[in-house]
């Protein structure tokens, strides 16, 4: 069973890879776009996937092409304002996991893994998986696919603009509104990318404590210290001078997984609306925490890792996180790691 599994993951993720190259092949890569809307339109109120001929206008340049526009009421497009209520009261963490839309099988496999929502007894947990819009080529075909998904399994969160990575800052300051609008009351939030491994249990029971008092200026994760901007173009997280003109960053949280409390969430969210957004999603939160005055809580040594790890069945039960870890080693792994850990 595992393994017809792992073959469909791997089928899966050709044929998204394919669709990927296309649409590589279709993009002017010198001017990427930014956002779903020109300037001079509001974004929509009504019918926003409508299917008016406007809905895939992604060419819309801004002033540079990683300059982003936030504030900006952009529309949730697939979404559950219901998703914190029922008897069981506030969730104890909110996972929000981003994805790529074509991700499909990826996002199957974490909802087998560490993304169940019920691997931790006795504590509430929601994931949503935040997309933005697809891009051009086959857009129509992977919206199709998308809504068919979250008819199966209503926890996707889809944000109107294009789906790409210099838009991740906003898919995180959307997800956040979101967050503030419907789920104001989680106690802690989760941002998390999709290559990882990742403990829930350990997360909750060893830093987070479900039966200490809330932790209210929490966030922490791999701290990234004195960091510095990349200046050479072509780097993959080059920042121009010309929007970000200091030689340091401020100290951040790596950007593969870290978690705050949902106070500061909402905090960050409110100081977002006047810094600067820079598309480095995790450096821009460490630029609302300096505006805030909030210092990052160190984690244990060795428990959130960016790096690669060799899988190891004792290891991997005293940490949070690891960096680069592919769906199928996911599923090889992962019914090991459920197992008693007896031997420890």
């Amino acid at each position: 069973m595992r393994g017809q599994l792992i073959l469909k993951v791997l089928l899966g993720s050709a044929f998204m890879g394919l669709l990927v190259l296309l649409i590589a092949q279709q993009q002017d890569f010198s001017t990427p776009s930014m956002d779903l809307y020109p300037s001079s339109q509001k974004a929509p109120t009504e019918d926003p996937l409508g299917l008016s001929s406007r809905k895939f206008e992604w060419q819309a340049r801004t002033p540079h092409p990683l300059d982003l526009r936030y504030p900006y009421p952009y529309p949730f497009l697939i979404n559950h304002p219901d998703k914190c209520e029922g008897p069981r009261g506030a969730p104890f963490l909110l996972m929000l996991v981003m994805t790529k839309p074509q991700d499909v099988g990826i996002r199957q496999v974490i909802r087998q893994t560490w993304g169940n929502e019920t691997l931790v007894p006795g504590v509430v947990i929601h994931r949503l998986f935040v997309v933005g819009l697809p891009q051009p080529l086959f857009a129509q075909e992977l919206q199709t696919l998308l809504e068919e998904e979250d008819k199966e399994y209503r926890d996707l969160l889809q944000v109107g603009f294009l789906d790409t990575y210099h838009n991740l800052t906003l898919k995180v300051l959307t997800a956040l509104e979101w967050m503030a609008q419907y789920c104001p009351t989680a106690h802690y939030v989760l941002k998390v990318d999709t290559d990882v491994f990742l403990n829930p249990s350990y997360l909750v029971q060893q830093v987070l404590q479900p039966n200490r008092p809330l932790q209210s200026n929490l966030i922490t994760g791999y701290i990234y210290r004195n960091p510095v901007p990349f200046r050479k173009q072509g780097q993959k997280w080059y920042m121009p001078p010309e929007l970000y003109s200091h030689d340091k960053y401020p100290d951040y949280c790596a950007g593969p997984g870290y978690v705050m409390s949902g106070s500061l969430a909402l905090r960050i969210l409110t100081v977002a609306q006047r810094v600067k957004a820079i598309y480095l999603e995790d450096v821009f939160v460490g630029l609302c925490l300096k505006e805030l005055g909030v210092k990052l809580t160190p984690a244990s040594p060795n428990t959130f890792l960016i790096d690669k790890k060799k899988y190891d069945h004792c290891a991997f039960h005293r940490l949070v996180l690891v960096h680069h870890f592919q769906p199928q080693e996911l599923l090889q792994i992962w019914p090991d790691f459920l197992t008693a850990n007896t031997s420890c």
